[in-house]
Parts: C-alpha cells; sequence; structure tokens
C-alpha cells in the first residue's frame, strides 16, 4: 500500500445514524442468561449494526402454564430499539412444562413440542401471546434454530417434521400479526435433501424468507449454497428470500461450537469476518447476521443439574468476555479486531445496496514489484455493489485463510464515466488515492490502473461517491 495516497478513514457510524442496513449481530442465548446484555447495547450500537437476532426463550417466558413473562425480553428489545437497533425473534426452544424429555435439558433447547396435543396447543398459544406481545416492535420472526442439527432437533432431524412445524407456527403468526415477515429453514448445513422435505410440505407457502447458517474457514463455500438454495427455492415460490442468520469463527483455540479445532487468532477471526460478510453482500442476501456480540458459552447441549455440560465456552465475539463461577461472560467486554472490521463494513456499506455487475478487466503480468506474475480474475474472489448510483468493486484472493497472506498486485482495466476513484482497505478502514502515474487514461470513461494491491483481505475500489 506504500504508493498510494491515504486520505483519510472511514468514520464509524451509530446506529442511530443509519436509517437501513442490511448488516446485523447475533444477540442471541438471552433465554440461557449467556451474558449480560447492559454491558453490549451502547457497544453494539457504537458498532454501527442495524439488524440484531436474539430468542424467544419459551422456557424462560412460560414458568407457570398459560402465564407468560415477557419482562425480560421486553428489556433486551426496547433498549436494542432505543439504540437505533432493530431486534429479529427466533422463536425456540421448548419447555419442561410439557415435554418430558426437555426435564433433563438446559435450556430446553432442541426438544420440539410437536408429539402430543397438549405440547402443540401450548406452542401455538405461546406463539400467538408473544407475537401479540411484540406487534409493532418487531416485524421479522423465525421458526426454530438449526433444525437440521441434532443438538437443535434432539430426537432426530426430519425435514418433513420441520416443514409441518413451520406451516402450523406460521399459521399462527399470520392469524396474530399479518404484517409479520416469517422466517424458515434456519438450516446450518450444506443438505439439500432437508431443506427440500420441508418444502415439500408446502411450508413455502407460508414463509417470506429462508435463513442458512454458515460457519467455515472458507467463505467460496457459500456462493454455492446460495446457487443451489435459491433454484431449489424457485421450484416451490420465487418470491422467498435468503437471509444468512448466523456466520462466524472463534478468536483462539480451546472453544466448544462451530470451527471449534482450528488455530484461531483474533486477527484470524477478523479475516473470516471480513471475507465471510463480503461474501454475503456478493450474494445479495435479504440480510445477514455475524455471530456473536460477545464470547458465551454455547449451552446447546447442556444437562440439567450438571455446570460442566454448559460451561462450554465460545470465543466467537466481536467482544471478548471473562466468565464468571456460572459461566456466564462478565466483565467490560473489550473490542476484539473483529469489532473494528465489522463497523468499517457497517459503515461503509449502510443504505440501500444491491448487488451488481460492472465492467472491468483483470489481467495478469509478470511484475517486477513482487517478481512473479500477477492474479488474473480467476485467481480472485470478486463482487460489485450499488448504492445510490456509485458502485464498489469488491475483491480478495481466497488462500487458505488458516496459513496464508497474500500482498501482491494487479492490473485492472476499469470503466469509471468519468467518476472519481478510490481505494478502501476494509481491514483498517484506510482510504486511499490512487497515484496519478499509476493511472493510464484510455478515453471515454475507461482508465487501466496499472498496479493496484491486492490482499487476502477484502479490497474496495468505489467508482463515484460511494463512501458518504
Amino acid at each position: 500500500m506504500e504508493k498510494l495516497i491515504k486520505l483519510g478513514k472511514i468514520k464509524p457510524k451509530n446506529s442511530k445514524d443509519i436509517k437501513y442496513s442490511k448488516i446485523g449481530l447475533g444477540f442471541e442465548k438471552l433465554d440461557r442468561d449467556a451474558f449480560n446484555p447492559e454491558k453490549a447495547y451502547d457497544k453494539v450500537a457504537a458498532c454501527g449494526v442495524k439488524l440484531a437476532r436474539i430468542q424467544s426463550g419459551w422456557q424462560k417466558t412460560e414458568r407457570e402454564k398459560g402465564v407468560y413473562n415477557f419482562a425480560w425480553l421486553d428489556t433486551v428489545v426496547d433498549n436494542l430499539i432505543s439504540r437505533g437497533v432493530e431486534p429479529w425473534l427466533c422463536l425456540c426452544y421448548g419447555n419442561d412444562l410439557y415435554t418430558e424429555a426437555a426435564k433433563t435439558v438446559y435450556g430446553a433447547v432442541g426438544c420440539p413440542p410437536i408429539f402430543t396435543e397438549e405440547e402443540k396447543a401450548a406452542w401455538a398459544n405461546y406463539v400467538k401471546a408473544t407475537t401479540e406481545h411484540f406487534k409493532g416492535r418487531i416485524r421479522y420472526f423465525e421458526v426454530w434454530n438449526e433444525p437440521d442439527g441434532d443438538w437443535c432437533w434432539k430426537h432426530g432431524n426430519s425435514g418433513e417434521e420441520l416443514g409441518r412445524f413451520t406451516i402450523d407456527t406460521a399459521k399462527v403468526i399470520r392469524e396474530t400479526y399479518p404484517e409479520a415477515k416469517i422466517i424458515g429453514g434456519v438450516v446450518c448445513q450444506q443438505r439439500m435433501n432437508f431443506i427440500n422435505d420441508a418444502l415439500s410440505t408446502g411450508m413455502a407457502d407460508y414463509i417470506d424468507y429462508i435463513s442458512f447458517h454458515e460457519y467455515t474457514h472458507d467463505e467460496t463455500n457459500e456462493f454455492q449454497k446460495v446457487d443451489v438454495f435459491r433454484a431449489l427455492i424457485k421450484e416451490y415460490n420465487s418470491d422467498i428470500e435468503l437471509i444468512q442468520g448466523e456466520s462466524g469463527t472463534q478468536s483462539r483455540r480451546g472453544g466448544c461450537g462451530a470451527n471449534r479445532t482450528g488455530a484461531w487468532t483474533p486477527e484470524l477471526q477478523a479475516k473470516q469476518l471480513a471475507r465471510h460478510t463480503m461474501a454475503d453482500l456478493i450474494c445479495d442476501v435479504h440480510f445477514m447476521s455475524y455471530f456473536s456480540c460477545v464470547d458465551m458459552k454455547e449451552a446447546l447441549n447442556g444437562i440439567v443439574g450438571d455446570e460442566s455440560s454448559y460451561k462450554d465456552f465460545g470465543y466467537f465475539g466481536i467482544l471478548g468476555a471473562d466468565f464468571d463461577e456460572n459461566g456466564n461472560a462478565t466483565g467490560d467486554y473489550t473490542e476484539k479486531p473483529s469489532y473494528y472490521v465489522l463497523q468499517n463494513i457497517a459503515s461503509l456499506f449502510c443504505g440501500d445496496i444491491k448487488s451488481a455487475t460492472h465492467p472491468f478487466y483483470i489481467t495478469s503480468e509478470t511484475s517486477g514489484s513482487v517478481y512473479d506474475k500477477t492474479p488474473d480474475r480467476m485467481d480472485l474472489t470478486t463482487g460489485v455493489i450499488e448504492k445510490e448510483g456509485a458502485k464498489a468493486l469488491i475483491y480478495w484472493m481466497p488462500t487458505n485463510i488458516m496459513t496464508t497472506s497474500i500482498h501482491t498486485f494487479m492490473r485492472c482495466e476499469l470503466f469509471t464515466g468519468g467518476k472519481e476513484v478510490k481505494l478502501i482497505d476494509i481491514m483498517s478502514g484506510d482510504i486511499y488515492k490512487l497515484p496519478d502515474e499509476d493511472i493510464e487514461d484510455r478515453g471515454n470513461g475507461v482508465i487501466l490502473i496499472k498496479e493496484i494491491p491486492v490482499k487476502d483481505t477484502p479490497l474496495i475500489i468505489t467508482i463515484g461517491d460511494f463512501y458518504k
């Protein structure tokens, strides 16, 4: 980056300063008291995310049959809304008042109420009470969490069971709150047959979105998954859109949950966040959510009475935490590198954005700067985002994030239409002007950038006034 002319940095925007955005953050597990939200609200808002995924916690809300105490969840919802963050609600999990199996499962995780008429009626009543209570404050209601995983559908997962359960739940939501947006699927694995089995029940006629979760060191996996899911959904209901509801990774070794075997560091976590979030935007999902706001226990396979079973810490947070004797996140919550990267993304990609196309060529040549061939377009992940007539050309080299860092250059022929071109490094937030000696004007709005940096993390060429 040494030849570039630094113009400044992305100025962080608070959530209150952003009218609309696709950028969200996970705020889950408060049904199991995994962290103290009071210490997170202001830092989440300062990060600039616009959406926060929360979980409804049937087990915590209904401790006496037919009596619902939403006070704990009201506090969460109202605190987020007051800071300019829109909460969206995952309806989950089971309840040991109605389901025998839930009596031994911490938080009744993975115990769907589908076996007896009493369970089904109790769930319907709870869903009705929840949607009525939050009508006007919450728009998006999601049905269950990761039902294709054995940890969240503990008796053995079935797409057809999920489809029927989603239909029954969606009918209650729609009758109670016709304007609500309903999210189904919530799948975490790359299994076309599972979501197809769910759709085959008629589920597609009752939902507005399908959400998926994607925990991986290789964000390029998402492009195929999105293509397959979109094509499959189109066979049933072409109006359904996709939401990326959870992605993320650890910031250290020794954690529990997804990607736990990796030799993760805070810097690698930040890289993964940057690459994966850019993939989400390139895929043009309706919105995305990074998991999670703070380090916390996983609490998916806990056994009632066995504290060690739910002191299974994950280090997915963009905020770091300590843990108290009960396994709950404590301390002042400190910002990790991933926090600032997400802040840069939220501040740059706020507003009405959409995936787009733009004319550019990336060609390989032997470079005297690196004594090697520079990458061509097939070596890179690229995408274009449009906002208010301006465009952002996003690119990075998708090397193995765990082993390989890249610093090279590329040659790019680009149509600008006479608009100003800048380069932004999303990791640092730095904004650059390209040196005049590296720009050749080819006439009629086309330029040749003779040498521009390439990294294994996203760089962004803006054409026009993309950053405001």
